[in-house]
């Protein structure tokens, strides 16, 4: 079995170790396009080219399964990458958590992007999956760029900002993009109020590597044996795990082979 993953960078660890665990014997395909960074500020049109190369880049190693582990080429390039791979290489988009984390009544908060909060697509979401509960979009500028960097200082100033943007009383945080979840534990953190009851963070990651194994007949088998390989693509061009995701747990799981759990959301 092979799981090919891509985005335009470390925002598809927490997917690509969500596979892994479901299924260490499965080998994974990563494909990012760090000559292309960041995907967020560039047209619909750029966005989906952009996608479409890093997708093809993955196709090449005949995977299963592509798991488009970012929420803007989700948003921008799904149709034109379901229509150029599909039938033959199930694709599964990653969409926000709304509707599970609407379904605790909110307060709600969705941290995403700038270009995400506000956003038609993000709207629709709201309106469909969470009418009538109060939902707060905050947006989180310069919070992605300083994960896929790990610049720790710039994470702790992003997240303080956002949470400033935050109300008190929220009781769920959507974590919008996916490069989010690799710090979800400092967002917890920056929210929770004491004595309130636990902030409960929605990702995206575990759905999407579930819906992977369903769309090609797989059962989770977490206790396989931890056989599988990892190939590493950037923008097109065979590589290895940067140092960037090696500092996530997420990244040294995928490095290590190992099963063990992050704990991040």
């Amino acid at each position: 079995m092979k799981i090919a993953l891509m985005d335009s960078g470390t925002g598809l660890l927490p997917a690509a170790a969500a596979v892994r665990r479901l299924r260490p014997d499965a080998d994974l395909v990563l494909s990012t396009d760090p000559d292309g960074l960041p995907w967020g500020p560039r047209t619909p049109d750029d966005v989906a080219a952009h996608a479409l190369a890093t997708a093809r880049a993955a196709a090449e190693h005949r995977p299963d399964a592509l798991i488009v582990a970012c929420n803007t080429a989700s948003v921008h390039a799904l149709p034109a990458l379901r229509a150029e791979l599909e039938p033959a290489l199930p694709v599964i988009g990653t969409v926000p958590a709304i509707k599970p984390a609407a379904a605790g009544g909110g307060p709600v908060a969705i941290w995403a992007t700038p270009a995400t909060t506000g956003s038609p697509y993000q709207r629709d979401l709201i309106e469909r999956f969470a009418h009538g509960v109060d939902v707060t979009g905050v947006p989180c500028p310069g919070l992605a760029d300083a994960v896929e960097n790990a610049d720790e200082a710039a994470i702790d100033a992003a997240v303080a900002a956002a949470a400033r943007r935050t109300p008190r009383d929220i009781r769920a945080v959507v974590l919008g993009c996916t490069h989010y979840e690799l710090v979800a534990e400092r967002i917890r953190a920056a929210l929770q109020q004491p004595g309130a009851p636990a902030l409960v963070l929605y990702g995206s990651a575990d759905a999407v590597a579930a819906q992977a194994l369903r769309r090609i007949g797989a059962e989770p088998a977490p206790a396989a044996a931890p056989t599988g390989g990892l190939s590493v693509i950037h923008s097109g061009r065979p590589a290895e795990l940067s140092d960037a995701a090696l500092a996530y747990a997420e990244g040294r799981l995928l490095a290590s082979g190992r099963t063990v759990t992050t704990g991040t959301v």
